[in-house]
C-alpha cells in the first residue's frame, strides 16, 4: 500500500509520478484553500508532508495528522515549521542543506548585476524604442559583504572572489578562518565596508529585520543590497525608504517580506530588480532536492537514520 504524502509546494508538480513510483500516494495541495480542504478532509491518512522553509507546517496542521511520521521541507529552510509541536509528536524533520546552493548563488550574481548594470531597465527602454545607454558601476574588484556564509554564502564568495576579484568579508555569529574572507561579527560593520551585501542568512526570529535602517545607511548611497535569503531579513518598510531617498543606490531581491504580496511602493521604484523567490529553481536544483527528500522518506520508512534532520528535530538514531 502507497504512503499518504501531502505536498504543500506547486515546484514539484512534475515528480508527482516519480513519488508514485517510490511508493508514495501523493496529494497535491499548493493553495492555502487546497491545504486546509486536504488537512480537513485527508488528516487522518496523511504520514509525510513535503513542504518549503517559507510555506512551513504548523502546529494546529500536524494536530490533524494522527499519523504524520516525518514532515520535509524541499530546501534548506525550515522557519516557518513547528518544530517544537514536531518534538513533542516525536515527528522527524528534515531540510535540504546545499542542495540548491549553487543554483542560488548564480541567482544572487544575476541580481547583483542586474541591479548595479540596470539591466531590466535598459531591456525595457529598447523595447520601448529608445537606445540611449544606462549607467551603472563596475563589479569587478568591488567589495562583497555576505551575510551568512553557509552553501549558499560559500558559492556566493567563490564566483565573486575568482570570479571577479571581489575582496570578500562575511558576517557571522562564529568566524570561519579557513574561508580565507574577512570575519566581522557586526553586519553594519559588514555593510560600512561592502559596495555590495548580500543577504545569505537563514530567516527565522534570530535575524528578523537583521537589515534594518541602521545597516543600510552604513551601505551607504553606492551600495547595494541583495537579497536570496528570506524576505524577513530586511526591514521592507526601511529598504523602500533608502531606496526612494537615494540612501543606497539599488537592490536585488529574490525573496520579499510577505511573499506573495509585493508592496506596491517597491513595485514602482526603477532601482530595484525583483524576482519571485525563484532563485533555487533550477532544474537541477529540483533535481537534487526531489532525490534528497526521496533518500530521506525512504531512509524513514525503512527505519533507518534520515541523511539530512533539521538540528533540534526528531529523528530516529
Amino acid at each position: 500500500m502507497r504512503i499518504p504524502l501531502l505536498i504543500l509546494i506547486e515546484s514539484v508538480k512534475d515528480y508527482l509520478p516519480r513519488f508514485e513510483q517510490s511508493g508514495f500516494a501523493p496529494v497535491w495541495a499548493p493553495t492555502a484553500e487546497a491545504r486546509a480542504r486536504t488537512i480537513a478532509e485527508r488528516g487522518q491518512d496523511i504520514r509525510i508532508v513535503l513542504t518549503r522553509g517559507a510555506t512551513g507546517l504548523r502546529g494546529d496542521e500536524m494536530q490533524a495528522m494522527p499519523r504524520l511520521e516525518i514532515v520535509c521541507s524541499l530546501g534548506v529552510g525550515y522557519e516557518n515549521i513547528d518544530l517544537d509541536a514536531a518534538r513533542r509528536r516525536g515527528i522527524v524533520v528534515t531540510h535540504g542543506p546545499g542542495t540548491n546552493a549553487v543554483s542560488v548563488a548564480d541567482h544572487a550574481m544575476a541580481l547583483l548585476l542586474g541591479a548595479a548594470r540596470r539591466l531590466p531597465q535598459a531591456d525595457a527602454a529598447v523595447r520601448r524604442g529608445g537606445w540611449s545607454g544606462f549607467m551603472g558601476p563596475q563589479v569587478a574588484g568591488k567589495r562583497l559583504g555576505l551575510i551568512g556564509l553557509g552553501h549558499i554564502g560559500r558559492e556566493i564568495a567563490r564566483r565573486g572572489a575568482l570570479g571577479f576579484g571581489m575582496r570578500v568579508g562575511y558576517c557571522t555569529r562564529r568566524p570561519r578562518p579557513e574561508s580565507g574572507y574577512a570575519h566581522y561579527a557586526d553586519v553594519r560593520a559588514l555593510a560600512r565596508d561592502s559596495d555590495f551585501l548580500v543577504v545569505a542568512a537563514p530567516g527565522g526570529a534570530a535575524t528578523h529585520h537583521l537589515v534594518d535602517e541602521t545597516v543600510l545607511d552604513a551601505l551607504g548611497p553606492q551600495g547595494y543590497l541583495v537579497n536570496v535569503a528570506r524576505g524577513s531579513v530586511v526591514d521592507t518598510q526601511a529598504l523602500i525608504a533608502a531606496l526612494e531617498q537615494g540612501r543606497i543606490a539599488g537592490a536585488g531581491l529574490d525573496v520579499v517580506e510577505g511573499e506573495p504580496d509585493v508592496p506596491e511602493a517597491l513595485k514602482r521604484l526603477d532601482n530595484v530588480v525583483l524576482t519571485p523567490h525563484s532563485a533555487g529553481r533550477s532544474p537541477e536544483a529540483v533535481e537534487n532536492t526531489v532525490s534528497l527528500f526521496l533518500q530521506n522518506a525512504a531512509a524513514h520508512f525503512a527505519g533507518r537514520p534520515v541523511l539530512t534532520p533539521v538540528p533540534d528535530a526528531g529523528h530516529r538514531g
